[in-house]
């Protein structure tokens, strides 16, 4: 008998067809929107400190909202999240503490410790944990202790504090449940680690965000909450009639989503009860709390009394009940028998879908963090709302913007309008897109809802994102930074996974990326010689200098990375045009046109010496005024990324494109001087020659990987580092204009202030660029097959072929977050709360990188997104 269909895979294909829109609520509410550029009404884009953390509770947002275990609609028309007082805090706990690039000795910090258990990519079942201490949370000791702290320290952690010593903590759990598209039931537990008994607040929170208070025409009309015995009862224009019911006799509490401006500015305000008004009602007693029970903003206010080593419970369900006008009385919601079947169900199907998305070869360990990793993701996606032209201007009811901000940051970028649910780095530290973050984010995602992927990548190609020049947006701090362009070889691989059968989703990516490619072309190739700028892209602080600003001196700084990934830009973009000419033969001349322009990049990597033949690697070159060539003899990722430049061209092929197979030949007969990166040929498993197309040709493969896999270079337990290890006892360091610059190995946070400090790229280990890395060892062993062996670990005497190097980096990656022979996970380093406590030990952080020695994770601790790749990579490994 056949298996009955898997229910979550049903509500995809829904969701993708139109039939019903299982992705129009979901975790989209951001933990952060204090400190964030489309906040920062300054003149001079001091966004941490215009709106710091203690404005946060008190005044209303302008473009998104945030919170704890929040959800909203598509639109952000509606928020949810939960509120919690332990009787001791200052404040509610309303929103997730944490220190700004200001307060942070290694930049911005999250101080709470939260994780994102599970999600299914419609979000019909999830859940999320938080681990909420009962003494007073200590605010004031974390920005003291830290502020004291140079580069050279460690950061102060709340886990430092000791107040987690005693287990006096509440682990809060909440599950959710989708019975339909518009109807979602809540399991809050809340369970006392303690050893006494302890008191807590819990507050369900519903509001509308302030789409009315900023003066925009026909904006003006606001939205009711009312609150009800047990419930709250929303009435919007646009949403019609929304029910938030809970189990029990909670006390609703109702107050306005306006700014408490008499607190902040000493101003009157627009609501005698504003934002604020149930935190000062809860914590302080006060009178600010709506009698008549009506508002923007409501709370079901929950008072628990748990004895030591219990838990309690709160059934929630929240309803779209009416569309508008919604006029009846709101119905009751069934918080029994169908509620609890709901939730049972929706747990079953999701353990169901990912049983088939994760291999039953993965050890139990690797499948607990590959559905963690994919549970960040999914919590990733936020309601991004940021129109730069109306932020530059003002709103008609604020007040005027400085003028100095209509030349400031972002103010090329007017046209942009963003207005979409989009997966972010991290929702707290980086709580708005990143370009070449995305494109990373985007394979994990098409593994479990490539539709989802797919209209992601297409999203940041669309006019009210890309520049009109062609330039693809990088992030909210600066939209004119330059990031790699990864954005072709992430639709190849999203392609792949869904099937390499929607053709027309990758011909939709080429044409837009043809106007990106001429863009780079156009503007970072200044000498056009074919070697490329760009800038830090992405990679922040690992030269000596900072690669985004003026130069020391006079010149220009033609760059491998640069380099590298144009070449792989062209090789993607030739990819694509390939897989379309199959069925359309308007592309074969977009083909050929892109395998010459790979080979003039590759080739010009070598005849502007990048490459450095004596060391086998590739370095950036500072070309002077004067034409004198300074080599940058930093031997980094950015030497190693050209290895990503490579793609194979079949006998099929060259067969069924005769145009290409006849332009390769007019190449190798009468432009001899690129066969070193078109001409290695060798027959393929089929028994037909194959051609392989690479900026690393196959004598310089072998030697730079020499180099990548030594131990005493980039080798390390847990991956490749991005720094040379060498670089620890000889660091580089070169004179410029008068001036010293250096560059050594460092395995940890940075003590480099390049772009903030908050991340390092002189010694860490990197996910995405392992990633990358480990991808192009699997390209050219497709080509070399078994035949071509390399030692591994560089000067251990054994050889072992391309595959099996990439098989045992992919492990590597792994065991950063699997339990090793003592039950100890490296992310967690030296902190014996998470490598021991049962309550801890299994909850997955994600970090942003992570130490080039002993594999602690560092960074954006609590992010997941790009590495969520270690999902992919066990998905790939365990299926092999």
């Amino acid at each position: 008998m056949a298996p009955p269909p898997d229910a979550e895979r049903i509500r995809l294909a829904q969701a993708d067809s139109g039939e019903q829109d299982w992705r129009a609520w979901g975790p989209y509410l951001s933990e952060r929107a204090w400190g964030t550029v489309r906040e920062d009404y300054s003149e001079h884009g001091t966004a941490w400190d215009y709106f710091p953390h203690d404005h946060a509770r008190s005044r209303a947002y302008r473009w998104s909202e945030d919170g704890m275990a929040g959800v909203c609609d598509d639109r952000q028309t509606f928020c949810f999240a939960l509120a919690l007082w332990n009787g001791r805090d200052p404040i509610l706990k309303e929103r997730m503490f944490g220190l700004g690039g200001d307060g942070g000795n290694h930049g911005e910090d999250a101080k709470d410790y939260w994780w994102y258990e599970d999600s299914t990519p419609t979000h019909s079942f999830m859940r999320w944990r938080y681990h909420y201490p009962q003494a007073a949370f200590p605010y004031d000791e974390l920005v003291a202790v830290n502020a004291l702290r140079g580069r050279d320290d460690t950061e102060y952690e709340l886990v430092d504090t000791g107040i987690f010593d005693d287990d006096r903590y509440w682990a809060v759990t909440v599950d959710y449940a989708k019975e339909s598209p518009t109807d979602l039931c809540m399991v809050v537990t809340v369970a006392n680690r303690g050893d006494r008994a302890a008191r807590l607040h819990v507050l369900p929170t519903l509001w509308f965000r302030n789409t009315w208070g900023w003066g925009l025409p026909g904006s003006d009309r606001v939205p009711t909450l009312a609150g009800e015995e047990g419930r709250l009862v929303g009435e919007h224009r646009v949403l019609g009639q929304l029910v938030l019911a809970g189990d029990g006799t909670p006390t609703p509490l109702l107050c306005d989503n306006e700014s408490n401006a008499e607190r902040l500015w000493g101003l009157p305000g627009r609501s005698r009860y504003p934002k604020d008004g149930i935190n000062d009602h809860v914590v302080d007693g006060a009178d600010t709390v709506n009698p008549d029970r009506v508002g923007t903003k409501g709370a079901l206010h929950y008072v628990l009394d748990v004895p030591a080593g219990g838990q309690r419970q709160i059934r929630l369900r929240l309803t779209r009940t009416a569309p508008p006008p919604a006029g009846t009385p709101a119905p009751a919601l069934d918080l029994g028998a169908g509620f609890e079947a709901t939730m049972r169900t929706r747990r079953f199907e999701a353990d169901r879908f990912f049983a088939d998305v994760i291999p039953a070869a993965a050890s139990e360990d690797e499948a607990l963090v590959a559905r963690q990793a994919i549970a960040g993701l999914m919590w990733g996606k936020q309601f991004y709302h940021f129109d730069v032209k109306r932020w530059l201007d003002g709103d008609p009811g604020s007040t005027p913007p400085p003028a100095g901000r209509r030349h400031g940051r972002n103010s090329a970028w007017w046209h942009m309008n963003s207005f979409d649910v989009i997966s972010m780095p991290d929702p707290w530290e980086y709580p708005w897109y990143a370009a070449w973050d995305l494109a990373f984010h985007c394979v994990s995602i098409a593994r479990v809802d490539p539709g989802f992927a797919k209209e992601q990548l297409l999203l940041l190609l669309r006019e009210w994102y890309l520049h009109p020049n062609g330039q693809i947006p990088a992030y909210e701090w600066a939209f004119g930074d330059v990031n790699p362009p990864v954005h072709a070889w992430a639709a190849l691989k999203v392609f792949e996974i869904d099937g390499s059968q929607d053709h027309e989703f990758l011909a939709r990516v080429l044409h837009k990326l043809l106007l990106n490619f001429t863009w780079w072309v156009n503007r970072k190739d200044t000498l056009g010689s074919n070697v490329f700028e760009g800038g830090f892209l992405g990679l922040d602080n690992v030269g000596p200098f900072d690669r985004s600003a003026a130069l020391p001196v006079a010149g220009v700084l033609e760059q491998s990375d640069g380099t590298g990934w144009m070449a792989m830009y062209a090789l993607n973009l030739l990819d694509m045009a390939i897989i379309l000419a199959e069925r359309d033969r308007a592309y074969v001349d977009v083909a050929t046109k892109f395998f010459e322009h790979f080979a003039y990049i590759a080739a010009a990597a070598y005849d502007q010496g990048l490459w450095d033949d004596e060391d086998a690697f590739f370095y950036d070159v500072l070309r002077l005024a004067d034409g004198t060539k300074v080599p940058l003899k930093v031997r980094s990722v950015v030497g190693l990324l050209p290895l990503a430049a490579t793609t194979r061209l079949t006998a099929r092929t060259l067969r069924h494109l005769p145009e290409l197979g006849a332009r390769l030949r007019w190449f190798l007969t009468n432009r001899p001087e690129y066969a070193d990166v078109v001409g290695a040929r060798r027959i393929g498993p089929d028994g037909r020659q194959q051609r392989l197309l690479s900026m690393v040709g196959p004598e310089q493969v072998v030697r730079l990987l020499a180099r990548m896999l030594d131990p005493e270079e980039f080798l390390s337990e847990y991956g490749l580092r991005t720094l040379s290890r060498a670089h620890l006892d000889e660091p580089f360091s070169v004179t410029l204009g008068g001036q010293e610059f250096s560059v050594g190995y460092e395995p940890a946070e940075s003590t480099s202030g390049l772009f903030g400090g908050n991340s390092n790229w002189r010694g860490p280990i990197w996910m995405p660029t392992n990633f990358l890395l480990v991808s192009a060892l699997r390209d050219y062993a497709a080509f070399f097959g078994d035949d071509l062996q390399v030692e591994y670990p560089t000067g251990s005497g054994v050889k072992r072929t391309l595959a099996e190097i990439a098989d045992d980096l992919s492990a590597r990656l792994i065991a950063l977050f699997t339990r090793d022979g003592w039950g100890r996970r490296p992310i967690y380093g030296a902190c014996q709360l998470f490598q021991t406590h049962p309550d801890w030990r299994d909850l997955i952080a994600f970090p942003e990188y992570f130490h080039g020695d002993n594999g602690a994770g560092l960074g954006a601790w609590h992010q997941t997104g790009w590495t969520a790749l270690v999902a992919d990579l066990i998905l790939t490994l365990r299926r092999r």
